[in-house]
């Protein structure tokens, strides 16, 4: 297939390589996904994982024996007499590192594994889950320089990845959306920065009713690419990672950027199609509209709060993984119940419906979903946009009787 927006080509000849092998050539690819058959197809250097992509990969009956073997591991750690909902928490955490070790199996890089959200505004707390989770992976022989913990870019999160970053535990900024953002992960010393690319075209669609923006005029765009540029242009070596991709034209405009983290179906794409990949992002470069800024708490929240999309996104996406993790935790309490031969509780899929099904009307559409893409797509088995109650009991493998 030849794709329209890759440039001129002179004749056939030149349809030797595909866009994923031309812009793996100049920027790194990471693979956003907990599904390690797409991995594997893929063979990124990277992989980025997240509590909702943990959730989309249990959907597959081929992981079931690994979650299985995880809840049962987490019953022994805390014991016996420990409450679900403990047992639950601990199964989480390891869960997250299972997924990543078998990730790191299959990459030569790294894998990214993120803190419970609902910790974002907590930076002692971001702490503490952060080190167990990297002591989680030596215990497992794997050491920090492989993994980069993922925090959302609260200015508590990014004090809490300044500190890390200090005891030589990597980080990922993700739920980045504006400017400021940026410049605070930059100060702190952060590894790298996920800006959300798609998520900031979703708001600009809806905030301005316009829906089509050709790749160079993407807001997303825009954005991750004057963020590239103020990196480049004041030293900063904080890498940056372009993600949360809505079509080809956005990776298109991103080439040449750190890193780019894009799901299967749009590494499917890349791969199927052939043309000329520019460079568009290009490290030697200056801009002399930039002005290099330093930020304390004050000026870091004046800017957020200046900022209506980055502070209306970071805080639905903070709503939206808390979400993801919610929903995966009753899954895992619905699971362990089975397991330990007691009753499923019969209202887990009720529970998890209502709580995204945010205006009530008996439907979870894409608009109003705040979790991954991938699990929507996952929940909506007949593919028609609408996630049902009957969808949600069939994930959970739940008899069909949600009221």
């Amino acid at each position: 297939m030849r794709h329209g927006y890759v440039g001129h080509v002179k004749d056939a000849a030149d349809f030797v390589a595909s866009l994923l092998d031309q812009l793996a050539a100049m920027t790194t690819v990471v693979a956003d996904t907990g599904d390690l058959e797409a991995i594997a197809r893929f063979t990124p250097r990277d992989a980025t994982t997240n509590p909702s992509l943990i959730l989309s990969a249990a959907q597959i009956p081929s992981y079931q024996t690994l979650i299985d073997e995880v809840l049962r591991s987490s019953r022994q750690v805390m014991g016996n007499d420990c409450p679900a909902e403990a047992v639950i928490a601990e199964a989480i955490d390891e869960l997250s590192v299972c997924f990543g070790k078998e990730i790191l199996k299959l990459v030569p890089g790294r894998v990214s594994t993120e803190v419970d959200a609902r910790l974002s505004y907590d930076t002692a707390a971001t702490l503490e889950k952060a080190r167990k989770l990297i002591g989680l992976y030596a215990q497992s022989g794997i050491g920090r320089e492989r993994v980069l913990i993922k925090i959302a870019s609260t200015w508590e999160g990014i004090k809490a990845a300044e500190i890390l970053e200090r005891e030589g535990i990597h980080c990922n900024l993700t739920l980045l959306f504006g400017y400021g953002q940026a410049i605070a992960c930059a100060e702190a010393g952060v590894t790298l920065i996920s800006p959300f690319v798609g998520r900031i075209l979703d708001w600009f669609k809806k905030e301005t009713g316009r829906q089509n923006y050709p790749g160079a005029e993407d807001p997303g765009v825009l954005s991750v690419s004057k963020i590239y540029r103020y990196y480049k242009q004041f030293g900063y070596d904080t890498e940056v990672m372009g993600a949360s991709f809505r079509n080809l034209d956005e990776i298109i405009e991103l080439a040449g950027c750190d890193l780019l983290t894009i799901a299967p179906k749009l590494l499917d794409q890349l791969r199927g199609s052939e043309g000329m990949l520019e460079r568009r992002l290009d490290p030697t470069l200056r801009d002399e509209s930039l002005e290099q800024l330093h930020l304390d708490a004050d000026s870091f929240q004046r800017m957020l709060g200046q900022d209506r999309m980055a502070s209306e996104k970071l805080d639905e996406g903070i709503r939206g993984f808390s979400k993801a993790i919610e929903t995966l935790e009753a899954q895992l309490a619905h699971r362990l119940a089975v397991l330990e031969g007691q009753a499923a509780f019969a209202h887990a899929a009720n529970e998890i419906f209502l709580l995204n099904d945010l205006d009530g009307d008996g439907f979870i559409t894409r608009e109003e979903w705040l979790g991954a893409d991938m699990l929507f797509d996952a929940l909506d088995s007949d593919h028609d946009g609408r996630v049902s109650p009957e969808d949600v009991c069939r994930s959970l493998g739940a008899p069909l009787s949600v009221s």
